[in-house]
């Protein structure tokens, strides 16, 4: 079923298919990846940084980002086209975290989970405090 959206990019109406963005803005970042591809496939340019495509190509930083993290220009290829983690600012070549950062946050995920867990024991302690049993003495077993 079809469905009206904005397009992210410039807030124009469409029809909404796989694409986030309208077809002019879809045109668009197709014509600034060419431009990126172009540059870098030039055996001179395959070792450039993220900052050098931006300047050379006049394409945003954001875009360029955008490509590698969708697995379209590939860092086995561009060995030096590396973004910011989102924490640290340490360069990267997938993903949102550094491995540091990433591993900091399953730490403490799990630090969480474990004072969860003593908290959960504690208030079935509770419970089992304040329940009452009664046992009915002049019951026979048959």
């Amino acid at each position: 079923m079809t469905e009206l959206a904005n397009c992210s990019k410039c807030g124009a109406v469409y029809v909404k298919t796989i694409r986030d963005i309208c077809h002019n803005c879809y045109k668009e970042e197709e014509e600034a990846f060419q431009k990126v591809y172009q540059f870098l496939r030039q055996q001179k340019n395959r070792e450039s940084t993220l900052l050098e495509v931006v300047e050379a190509t006049g394409v945003e930083e954001e875009l360029v980002i955008k490509f590698i993290k969708q697995k379209r220009l590939l860092t086995s290829q561009f060995p030096k086209l590396a973004y910011h983690c989102e924490k640290c600012d340490t360069p990267i070549i997938s993903g949102k975290l550094c491995s540091n950062c990433s591993k900091k946050l399953k730490e403490e995920l799990e630090r969480f989970e474990k004072i969860e867990e003593v908290s959960r024991n504690r208030e079935m302690e509770e419970k089992r405090k304040n329940t009452y049993y009664t046992l009915d003495k002049h019951h026979k077993n048959i």
